[in-house]
Formats: structure tokens, sequence, C-alpha cells
């Protein structure tokens, strides 16, 4: 090493280092600072991440990163698939070990073996995982050649680990990891040793089923999840947002309000009740009141478009295993046809129709678009990942100069609309230019400039998604964060200068020659089922007036109340309210605790009182207290509550 030829090392601040070629990460935070070198867990060179054993063979960009780091957090949780599945071989030398992935919120690995685990296992895994931590076991890392690395998991009666090697691109590295005696094939990086992992940060979760690589037609694995922190505070405040997520899921509360259910006989799609539909039906009036508005024009698209179509649009070779295709007898022969998985196509054909000027842009179409995607069984999730689903998808047809215009004005629109559903937060995430891509870099600067203009114009924070855009444009990304902090990506708007072009757009310029539009794909929602989930769990069943399907309920407290009952209710749906009586024979505290249950915003109980002074007892959800007042200002009160927020 000493002889070694000299590179330069460039560290985050701007300084530069000479080392000896070949030296590593950690020979680097060394030369730093003992300090630095004691923190050190992994490093970026390039950009790219690195573990600190391997050697920096050129001149590169070096940073140090810290278990204080994101990349820290995600080595704790890379680590802990490891140091598991170490203690499941360990503990049932049967189990073949797969792949172990980490998760956002930690990793998963799966297992063939022959016997179910159980609740009792994954105790006792879990304090075998505790030993190996605690045993500070070193972490190694070597290249091996492929022929040798087959040789290894051959004679170990790996054969997934065999497959996985076949995976890998000729060129690539295999690299071959021990934590102590256990080894694994993995691109890294890991830890320096397993005493760098927190003993009491981590949990696992549960076993569930699930296939290699997806594929249904190999036996079932065994997968174990588990959830890893940088603090014991941390896992325990994640372990209280799980049991309140269990208690906000929508599946379940979309079971006791009685809104919708799925069933065997149609996976994937929703069959919606009457209070359900209600729900989606003012969400629908609301969102097209809005659009309107801003200068969309809804239309409306077949279901079903011949395979010619989406041959010439791209999405045949790109989507057709998640296409449902009918093939249809025209007489002639058979006639290929597909449900259509986005609406994209659709939308360029209704533009297609009539000759275009420039004066005629932006021309912003709208749709309520229903679609169908053949996803896996195993994907699918309530309301959250459905094969049939509603978008609220737009499509917009500009100039290049007017792009940055029109995202601003989206931006302004989906944050209004946010707010109005009771999001006051959300992330925008900007994907740039990917490896694979169609169009010259000039096109890529001028486009992804244009978008970076109108996010800073509408006074919006952005995080940088470097390679993440679509191939033929970059896109933006709307993250919502919901009452218990969890995230969900919802609106979106994409630049495609290709669609158009493969489909024959055009419009006339202000220079008499042809041109092809820029077609700006956009949503606020995304989907109405999946954002009717999450609006379920943000609010925990409790939607706010103007939006909860049984808006009050009038109940008798007594029957000689009852006509007075049905009076207060024709009051409230002449005041535009959806109300309903309860006149049944049972006790007002039962009739509370029921609707309660149901999460009926507003239930006004009478009895006898309250018939003579021609007033009402209000109750409201959650409320320990009721309110004593007269029908007319309660009417009035609740109308002016119940009107959706565009119209207030």
């Amino acid at each position: 090493m000493l002889d070694a030829p000299l590179i330069t090392v460039t560290l985050p601040d701007g300084a530069t280092r000479q080392m000896p070629k070949g030296s590593t990460a950690l020979d680097l935070a060394r030369a730093i600072s003992p300090s630095l070198a004691k923190g050190a867990v992994a490093a970026e060179v390039d950009g790219a991440p690195w573990d600190l054993q391997w050697p920096i063979e050129a001149d590169a960009r070096v940073a140090i990163r810290t278990l204080k780091d994101d990349a820290g957090l995600e080595l704790i949780r890379h680590d802990l698939a490891h140091v598991m599945a170490k203690a499941v071989q360990r503990l049932f030398p049967e189990a073949r070990v797969t792949i172990g992935p980490v998760t956002d919120t930690g990793w998963f690995y799966d297992f063939d073996r022959p016997e179910p685990f159980t609740p009792d296992d994954l105790g006792a895994i879990e304090a075998e995982m505790r030993r190996i931590i605690s045993a500070r076991e070193p972490v190694r890392t070597e290249v091996w050649p492929r022929d040798r690395a087959r040789a290894h998991y051959e004679a170990a009666g790996e054969p997934f680990k065999v497959e996985l090697l076949d995976r890998i691109p000729e060129g690539a590295p295999i690299r071959m990891y021990w934590h102590g005696d256990w080894q694994d094939l993995c691109r890294g990086p890991h830890l320096s040793h397993t005493g760098q992992l927190p003993s009491d940060a981590f949990k696992l979760t549960g076993v569930s089923g699930a296939y290699w690589f997806g594929d249904t037609s190999r036996p079932q694995l065994q997968r174990i999840t588990g959830v890893a922190f940088r603090s014991r505070e941390e896992l325990k405040a994640h372990l209280l947002m799980l049991e309140e997520a269990a208690k906000r899921d929508h599946r379940r509360l979309g079971r006791e309000m009685d809104l919708f259910h799925i069933q065997e006989e149609a996976p994937g799609m929703v069959f919606w009740h009457p209070d359900g539909w209600t729900i989606w039906r003012t969400l629908q009036d609301y969102m097209a009141r809005r659009q309107r508005a801003a200068g969309y024009r809804e239309i409306r698209t077949p279901q079903v478009v011949d395979r010619v179509l989406w041959e010439r649009s791209g999405h045949w070779e790109a989507y057709r295993e998640n296409m449902f295709v009918v093939e249809v007898d025209e007489g002639d022969g058979k006639r290929v046809n597909a449900l259509k998985p986005m609406n994209c196509p659709c939308h360029v054909q209704v533009y297609n129709q009539g000759l275009k000027s420039y004066r005629d842009l932006p021309l912003r179409l709208a749709e309520f678009g229903s679609c169908h995607r053949h996803e896996s069984s195993g994907s699918m999730h309530g309301l959250m990942r459905v094969r049939g689903f509603t978008q609220d998808d737009a499509h917009i047809f500009c100039t290049e100069a007017q792009i940055e215009g029109e995202c601003r004005a989206f931006i302004d629109l989906l944050a209004s609309v946010y707010r109005d559903l009771g999001f006051e937060d959300f992330e925008i995430r900007f994907s740039t230019r990917p490896a694979v891509r169609i169009g010259s870099d000039e096109d890529w600067d001028r486009v992804e400039g244009a978008l970076e203009s109108a996010i800073r114009a509408a006074g919006r924070p952005f995080a940088l998604n470097p390679g993440e855009g679509a191939f033929y444009g970059p896109k933006l990304d709307f993250v919502l964060t919901d009452a218990i902090g969890r995230k969900w990506q919802c609106g979106t708007f994409q630049v495609d200068p290709n669609l158009p072009r493969r489909l024959g757009a055009e419009y006339v310029g202000e220079d008499g020659a042809k041109h092809v539009p820029f077609m700006l794909h956009r949503a606020i929602l995304g989907s109405f089922e999946r954002f009717i989930g999450v609006l379920i769990e943000h609010y925990g069943g409790r939607l706010p007036l103007w939006l909860a399907p049984r808006q009050v309920v009038v109940a008798s407290i007594v029957s000689a109340a009852d006509p007075y009952v049905r009076e207060v209710v024709a009051a409230l749906e002449a005041a535009g309210l959806r109300a309903e009586a309860d006149t049944r024979n049972e006790k007002i505290n039962y009739k509370v605790r029921e609707h309660s249950l149901a999460k009926v915003p507003a239930i006004l109980a009478l009895g006898l009182r309250e018939v003579e002074a021609r007033s009402v007892s209000l109750r409201r959800l959650g409320a320990e207290h009721q309110e004593a007042l007269p029908l007319a200002e309660a009417v009035a009160r609740l109308a002016a509550e119940a009107r959706p927020p565009d119209r207030r």
C-alpha cells in the first residue's frame, strides 16, 4: 500500500486528501479523526453506497456516514435482516434462505421451510438475534469468482442462492458477506460488526406467505417481517402508530360503517354500498366543480379499446401482462380488445378530432376514468390496491412555453383541494431523467428547468429523485401526510412529449406550420378507491360533515316525540342535509351508542322538553356533552357546516 500510486479524495466540504490507491473508506475516516472512524458505519463514493471495507481505486468524492444518517438507518435494517436469517438457520437448520431486502420501516426475509413458523418461534428468533448482537460478531466481505460462489451454494444446499447468482449480470462483482460464521450473497454495504446494531430497537412483526419473485407456480415461501429504528423510543413510537393504524384500518371501518365490500367472485373489484357510494359521489361532485372552475372540460372515453391503439401507444408491449384482454367474434374473425389500464391514449383520440390551433392551447381534458389492471392477488389490499379503479385523470395539451404556467396552476389547485380535504402537509418529489430515456439532453434540460421554475414559483420546497423520471419525461409526485404521520403518494404531474407524437397529435402554430403538443398527465386524488381509503384512515371514520354519508340522525327519547322527529328531519332535508329518523322503541343511550359506532357526526335527541321548546339536543361524535339549541339555529348551523368547502 505504501508504494501504491496516490488518488485524490474530495470530501463533502470541498477539502481534498491524497490517499494510496486501494485505500478503504475506513482508512479515510481514520485519517480524518479517530472519533469519525469510531462512529463510521458506511460511506458514499461518487454518490453510490460504499462499504467501509471496499477499496477506492480512483479519484472520487467520498462522504463518511454514521448511524445518525439516513444511510445508517438503512444499514441497521439491512444487517438485522442478515442477523435474523442467521438466527433462523441456527434454530431451524432445515430452513433455506432466499432474499431479505430492506423496507420503509424495517425488512423482510423469505424462507423455504416445511413447517410453518409460529408466534412462539418469532419470540425465540428475536432472543437469538439479541445473542448474536451482544456477541459483537465481525462482518467481513470478499469478492468471489462466479464459479466458486456457485460451487459453495450447491454444496451448502441453497438452491435459491444459486438462482440469485444467475440473476447477477455478467461482469458485476459477486460479493460474499459473513456475519461471524454465517454467510450470505449480498451487494452490501454492511456494518463492521453486529455490536453496532441496537438490540432494543427492533421487533419481528409477523409471518406471511410469499412466492419466489412473485412466481405463483413455485411453492409458497414463508416471509418473516420486522421493523427497526435507531432507538427504543423510535420503535415504541412506531408500534403505537401501528396500534392506531389498526384502529383506523379502512377495511374494518368499512364493515362497521357499511360502506363497501370485496368478495372472491370479483377479486380486486369494489362493491360499493349506499353509504360508501354517497361518499364517492360527494367527492366526485366536489372534484368536478373544482376542475370546471380551473378550466378543465370533462369527457368520457370507452372502457374497451382495440389492441391496435395500445400497440400504437406502446402500452401493449409495456403493460400487456397487466391488461384484461377480451376477444370478440366480429364475423370476419377474432378481434382482440383490452379493458383500458389508463386513460391517456383515449384522451389523445379526443384531442385529435378536428384541427387544433395554438389559440386552442392549453386544452385541459378531464375524465373520471374507470380503469382495470390485473394486479397480483398478493398485492391487493382493501381499497388501497385494486384491479378496478377510477382516476381523477386529466391531460393538458400545451406548448412548451406553457408548461411552467400549467404546472404552477396545477400545484396551486392541488394544494387547495388537499387543504379542503383535511391535509395541510404534503411533499413534492421531483423525479428527473432516467438512464434509459428518449429525447435529447437539451430537451430534458428545458423541461426539467420549466418544472423546477414552476415549483419555486409556487413557493413549494421539493425533494429531488435523480434518475426516477419516466422514460418519456420528468415528473412530480405529491405525497400526503395523514393524521398519524404516514405518507401516501397520491397526486402526480408528468410531462410527456412522446405519446402525442406516437398518436399523431398536432396543432398549427403561429408560424402556420404543424407542431406536436406537449401532453401533461396529472391527477390529484390518484384513484377514488385509494383516496377514499386514505380519507377513512386519516379521519378514523369520523369524516367531516360535508363528506359523511350519514350526516344527522334525529332520535326520539319517548314515542310522544315521534311526530316532532319527523318534522325536524324534514327541516334538515329541506336545508340540504342527509338526515334520518330513529323512532325505534329503544333507550336513547342505546341509539346514541349505535349511531356513534357507525360514525354519524351529529345526533339530535328529542324528548318532551325539546318538543315543548321547539329545540334540539345536539350530540357531536366523540363529544362528552350535548348542546341545547333552538331548532332553527341547529338547522342553520348544520347546513352551513355541511356545505362543501368550495361553496362556503
